[in-house]
């Protein structure tokens, strides 16, 4: 009987891509996955240093495990960028965890559960440099029609608030070739939407000797046929080139839709920040985008209460973010994260109350700018891809539009299924979603037809234990060289004893 696995995963879209690669391997050895974490055999947390309360929910969750590792002696992982910085305190706090990893060695969990087999130790393995892309392991997605595809590790910046580049490293790029391999075995899958991911992806590309730019990249993916749509985070506004709107505008599977992470209107805090950029500069990048994209969706990350923001500060954010008018903002409250040199501020620290008022002010015009952003839609007619029935009505199903927004349609008689393209009619707005007509149009794809096949054999709609992708040959190692015969650099991965 095969071992079964459960993967909670914490933070960011890179952290998804990471749990998908961890479920890949795990996959590849023998396991099956179990959507109940009571049942699972092994428990791994995919952890996040940069959230609010990272710490909390990691110790917290780890805490609920205890009784299972008692019990059933449940084999428990922790991994990612907290694993990364707290290393071997884990295991202090929690010494019933048996594995502890690290954002640079995800390629070496099946040797790492090997040696937990065999010690009663807990096993810690944290290196400092990239040994394999996570892009070169085995991957198990949990939809058909979408795919994680990072084209680059690490970051080269030193903003005050962020531990990502002490946690992941220098910014470290994946060749171009590699990158479209992947989207082209992920197109042959089924796939019709691939979102790139990067710490910065406007500065793709500079640690190549080739030097293929970010610009050049979006190009390329419109040369893989049956990639209907194209998605990237996060750009960097200080990195930001006029270049990557023009591919965008050229390129027509890419998407319109920008991710620009603005953190502050007061050109003071984005000094102390070390963002690199002015509110000036920002706001005319906006002005651009929408010259060349003029029905593009922006979106945003916004800090309150960094340390030292005066009333004014704030002022000068509420003013960028009014003209800026987003059509979504995610918006926090400052937190500190021990490492960075913000959290060495002190001294200089907001009153919680004065940013809590701070923050329920911006937050009600940010969600003012999406209702509006939303209303927008009322009237026209739209092409959603498919992604799931909706949430909170199971008389309904979701999609997005090309601008990333979300739209709520009638499920109707089962002819529709996620993977598919659907055209609607919007017919009213909300803050944070849109909701349409019955689809006046349906192009049913490879993805919406297993999905449908799937549902009519009793599954689920999301992919079975089975759906393993083994990444294309020719995968490089970071440092930009290929394994010999163009074989991808691969972990070995054993099989371990049911």
């Amino acid at each position: 009987m095969s071992r079964t696995y459960h993967i909670r995963t914490f933070g960011c879209q890179m952290n998804v891509h990471d749990s998908e690669r961890a479920a890949g391997i795990l996959e590849t050895m023998g396991y099956r996955r179990s959507d109940e974490v009571a049942d699972a055999d092994l428990v791994l947390l995919n952890t996040c240093a940069v959230r609010e309360n990272a710490d909390n929910k990691l110790y917290g969750t780890l805490g609920h495990l205890k009784p299972l590792k008692d019990e059933h002696g449940t084999t428990i992982v922790v991994g990612g960028c907290l694993a990364q910085k707290d290393g071997g305190a884990i295991t202090e706090r929690a010494p019933w965890v048996d594995v502890v990893y690290g954002t640079h060695n995800l390629a070496s969990l099946p040797r790492l559960l090997a040696e937990a087999d065999s010690t009663e130790l807990p096993v810690l393995e944290l290196v400092e440099t990239l040994e394999t892309f996570p892009s070169a392991l085995p991957a198990k997605r949990e939809v058909r029609h979408h795919a994680w595809v990072s084209i680059s590790v690490g970051c080269n910046n030193s903003c005050t608030f962020c531990i990502v580049p002490s946690l992941r490293g220098p910014e470290n790029s994946r060749r171009a070739g590699d990158i479209i391999a992947e989207v082209e075995a992920l197109v042959a899958d089924g796939v019709v939407e691939v979102t790139l991911l990067g710490q910065n992806v406007n500065s793709y590309g500079r640690d190549l000797d080739s030097r293929p730019l970010f610009a050049d990249l979006l190009r390329s993916m419109g040369t893989v046929d049956g990639l209907e749509r194209v998605r990237f985070t996060s750009p960097h506004p200080r990195d930001f080139t006029e270049d990557v709107l023009h591919a965008m505008a050229e390129t027509p599977n890419v998407c319109e839709h920008l991710h620009l992470p603005l953190q502050s209107g007061s050109d003071r805090v984005l000094r102390a920040m070390r963002r690199s950029y002015r509110s000036r500069r920002f706001l005319d990048l906006v002005d651009r985008t929408r010259d060349l994209l003029p029905d593009a969706a922006l979106t945003t990350d916004l800090i309150v209460g960094f340390p030292g923001e005066t009333d004014e500060d704030f002022e000068q954010t509420m003013e960028v973010v009014a003209q800026a008018r987003f059509d979504q903002a995610f918006t926090f409250q400052y937190s500190p994260r021990p490492g960075t040199p913000a959290a060495d501020m002190v001294d200089d620290f907001v009153a919680p109350d004065v940013v809590a008022a701070r923050y329920q002010r911006l937050e009600a015009l940010t969600r003012r700018q999406s209702h509006d952003a939303h209303a927008a839609l009322v009237g026209t007619s739209r092409q959603l891809l498919v992604e799931s029935p909706s949430k909170t009505d199971d008389t309904r199903l979701s999609g997005r539009t090309r601008g990333n927004h979300l739209v709520h349609f009638p499920r109707g008689t089962g002819e529709v299924a996620p993977g598919d393209l659907v055209t609607v009619d919007v017919v009213e707005a909300a803050a944070n979603y849109a909701i349409a007509g019955a689809p006046t149009a349906v192009t049913t794809t490879r993805a919406g037809d297993a999905t449908r096949a799937a549902l009519a054999r009793g599954d689920g709609w999301q992919l079975g234990a089975d759906a393993v992708l083994t990444p294309p040959v020719g995968m490089s190692t970071p440092h930009g060289t290929t394994a010999s015969g163009g074989r991808p650099v691969l972990p070995v991965l054993p099989i371990l004893p049911a």
